[in-house]
């Protein structure tokens, strides 16, 4: 069973960078949520569910469809009898994975930041934007097996919970989803990277070149307090709901 092991003063604030849902892999369920970008709205829409929930815990595509379209994006068929794997929730101000990756949850401390962003897909352009969508500052991270009410995550919602599966639970105020996204990617050397001037004004990341795509593990912020003037900058509004 993983323990968090950091604790408040035992180094400087950690920011973690977290690729979240829907992609254009099969395990993303081959679908990217939709942004309009000229005002930066945006859909968050998770990863396919691959475990069986709890009867009743269920968060099916399903219930997107009439905001997919609104946005003019239809839900894809395949994805219509199918649950999300609902994580981040933000309604509930939560993250949780596993392995390395659970690993790496279990070390942050209260006042730590998980960052989150996603693929998007332009609603008039078609073309994709990796933008910021959110982010949780850490109050605890605990076990999901060992969370005290379900309803929090996802991945404490399943009828078999791993033992070391970490959920890292956000702070009521200074946590949530984005109102509007943040781009903050672009098609270069090969794959989607963080913008140069992004990378220079946030004082680095620690992964080669700013590269976006999924990982095994989770880049960091190398400047957290740079990063967060940069943020205060942006005057990002938060707010707790998961569409």
């Amino acid at each position: 069973m993983v323990r968090a092991t950091r604790q408040p003063g035992d180094g400087d604030r950690r920011i973690l960078l977290v690729r979240v849902g829907a992609d254009q892999s099969p395990p993303g369920g081959v679908f990217n949520a939709p942004v309009d970008t000229e005002t930066r709205e945006f859909l968050y829409v998770g990863i396919p569910e691959t475990q069986p929930a709890i009867a009743g815990w269920e968060h099916p595509y399903a219930q997107m469809a009439t905001k997919l379209a609104r946005m003019g994006t239809p839900l894809p068929a395949s994805l219509r009898y199918r649950n999300m794997h609902l994580d981040p929730d933000f309604a509930h101000c939560t993250y949780g994975d596993h392995g390395r990756r659970a690993a790496q949850l279990a070390r942050l401390a209260r006042g730590d930041m998980v960052l989150f962003y996603a693929g998007l897909r332009a609603i008039r352009e078609r073309t994709l934007v990796y933008a910021l969508v959110g982010h949780l500052t850490v109050a605890r991270s605990e076990s999901a097996i060992e969370l005290v009410d379900p309803s929090l995550n996802v991945h404490a919602q399943r009828q078999t919970v791993p033992a070391d599966d970490v959920v890292v639970v956000g702070t009521r105020r200074g946590s949530g989803r984005y109102a509007r996204c943040i781009p903050i990617g672009i098609f270069r050397d090969g794959a989607y990277r963080v913008r140069h001037e992004l990378l220079d004004a946030w004082g680095g990341l620690a992964v080669k070149n700013g590269f976006l795509q999924r990982s095994a593990g989770f880049p960091r912020l190398l400047d957290p307090d740079r990063f967060l003037d940069w943020l205060a900058a942006q005057h990002v509004r938060l707010v707790r709901r998961n569409d």
